[in-house]
Parts: structure tokens; C-alpha cells; sequence
């Protein structure tokens, strides 16, 4: 398995994979959803509704607090870092759920609500205007585990490998300077933060604003057909290539506190 595969246990719980790197039949995660029999929570964004079960997303540190207090099987031993982290052993997943297949299976039908559809209409458009192939995608979030709302949910798809990135990018970038395009950037100005509570004292909110701008995977995209502007992005994932499992128990990694560093990243 490798990043933002999704594995569901016994309990009905969904967590997300970390990485690519993991201890020996194990995978490091981040809990993600948790059913309504189980976990309540009284943010009005967590409810989701998958088919005749509610569940509840995880906010913040919910989920550690949850899993850490509730379900210790669910706490595994990272040796490189000398403690417990969130992770899942390979004999507790009932079931595995990967963004590639899921989107495999969405492009092969018939779009049954106006989201799909938009994920089929965004997905040929970035096709269009690069060389990718739809199988350089997946999806997740949560169309991925079908209780997506077709008014409300975003567009989440991964994009597979560091060459297919950059195609992907220099397309968006096109689109973006295109002024007859349904595409635009979320962050080409700070409408997308304002109002919100900002906790960082050394991260000024509009150096987080450039930075995702200059990343380019985050888009609006303005669908028409359903008289609204649907959140997408596109997370880059590495391609079974270029995964290199760098978990080593001869390694280990102390904590010896913060340090302050200038770096220009090409």
C-alpha cells in the first residue's frame, strides 16, 4: 500500500496510509473516519453519511486522542522513532480501498449525479491539455468511500508520480492564465482564507497563501451544469517506481529540539 490508500478495520473505522515507508506488516496512518456507533462529534462539518451508516470525520488531533484512549491495537511501535504512532497491522484491515481503482471504476460508468460528472469533465480537461492518462489518477476523500454529497463535496484526486506532477502543473498553470478557462486558482488571492482564525506566530497567512498558490494544485473549477464552484485538487502520490521503503530499525531519530534554517528549494 502506499499514500492516501485507505484501510478500514473491523469497527467500521477508516484511516488513511502515511507515506511509504512502514515497519514490517504494519502501516503507518491517520485516522480519518469513525462510525456514529462508535464516536460522536460535534463539529457541524465531521457528520458524513455513508449508505445506512453515519459517520463521523476526525478533526485536528481527534483522531490520536480517539484511537490513542479507545483502541490501543490501533497503536504501533515505530522503532526509527522510539514511540507509539497511529498505524494498523496488516492482519486487523478488513478491507482496502486504493484512489487509483476507485476512479478506474467511476470513468468506466455512466456519471449517476452532477459531482461525478464533474470529476469526468475535470479529469478530460487536464487530459486534454497534457499528456497524462487518466490512469496517472485516482480520487479520494470522500467520493472515494461513496458518502460524498453531490451539492456540497469537493473534487480530491491524486496525481502519480513526480514526471506526471510536473506535466500536471505546466498544464494547470496554462489553464489558470487562460481567461476563458472553468479552471482558476483557489489561492490567486487570499478570498480563501479570509475570515479564518490563524494559530501560527511564525507563518504569516500570506506566506501560507503564496505558498499554495505556487503550487498549483488547488483549483477552483466552475461547474456550470450545477451553478457552482467546486473545490479541486490534485495531491501528487510517488508511482510504484519510485517508492524506496527507507524503514530501517538500525536508524534512529532523536528529537533534540527545534532548530531555524534558511533553504531555497529547486
Amino acid at each position: 500500500m502506499r499514500d492516501r490508500d485507505a484501510i478500514i478495520t473491523s469497527e467500521g473505522l477508516i484511516f488513511r496510509v502515511l507515506g511509504y515507508s512502514h515497519p514490517p506488516n504494519k502501516y503507518v496512518c491517520d485516522a480519518e473516519y469513525a462510525p456514529a456507533a462508535i464516536f460522536k462529534s460535534d463539529n457541524p462539518k465531521a457528520p458524513r453519511e455513508g449508505g445506512s451508516q453515519m459517520l463521523y470525520k476526525f478533526y485536528e488531533d481527534e483522531g490520536w486522542k480517539f484511537i490513542h484512549d479507545n483502541f490501543s491495537e490501533y497503536m504501533i511501535f515505530h522503532e526509527m522513532l522510539r514511540t507509539e504512532v497511529l498505524g494498523v497491522h496488516s492482519s486487523d484491515i478488513s478491507e482496502y480501498r486504493r484512489p487509483s481503482e476507485k476512479l478506474e471504476a467511476l470513468i468506466e460508468i455512466q456519471p449517476q449525479d452532477e459531482l461525478l460528472a464533474a470529476l469526468q469533465d475535470v479529469l478530460s480537461l487536464v487530459t486534454i491539455h497534457s499528456s497524462l492518462n487518466r490512469s496517472d489518477f485516482g480520487v479520494f476523500g470522500s467520493i472515494l468511500h461513496d458518502f460524498y454529497h453531490p451539492k456540497l463535496s469537493d473534487l480530491d484526486f491524486t496525481v502519480y508520480g513526480s514526471q506526471n506532477l510536473h506535466k500536471l502543473c505546466v498544464a494547470l498553470r496554462e489553464l489558470y492564465n487562460d481567461k476563458f478557462t472553468v479552471l482558476e486558482n483557489e489561492f490567486e488571492n487570499d478570498d480563501a482564507v479570509k475570515g479564518k482564525h490563524w494559530k501560527f506566530k511564525n507563518y504569516s497567512l500570506l506566506e501560507y497563501v503564496w505558498h499554495q498558490q505556487r503550487k498549483m494544485i488547488y483549483a477552483l473549477f466552475d461547474y456550470k451544469k450545477s451553478g457552482r464552484v467546486i473545490k479541486t485538487e490534485f495531491e501528487p502520490v510517488k508511482n510504484w517506481e519510485e517508492i524506496k521503503d527507507r524503514y530501517d530499525i538500525r536508524t534512529k531519530i532523536v528529537h533534540k529540539g527545534w532548530t531555524r534554517m534558511r533553504a531555497r528549494v529547486i
